[in-house]
């Protein structure tokens, strides 16, 4: 599994801390949210890669 880069966490996290209105205080909040739905993200790309229950690949 790829995890997200230190650089894409902290450009999600700023995107989240715009949107909430930039309030202060709150950066490890921001941080582990984006960093949890990169993850989320990055699972789902996987499963999406992987045939059916019950279908041989190939």
């Amino acid at each position: 599994m790829a995890y997200p880069t230190d650089e894409q966490i902290r450009i999600r996290a700023h995107k989240l801390w715009e949107q909430a209105g930039k309030p202060d205080g709150r950066d490890d909040q921001f941080w582990h949210q984006a960093e949890t739905e990169l993850r989320e993200m990055e699972d789902l790309r996987e499963i999406s890669r992987e045939p059916p229950p019950g279908v041989l690949p190939g």
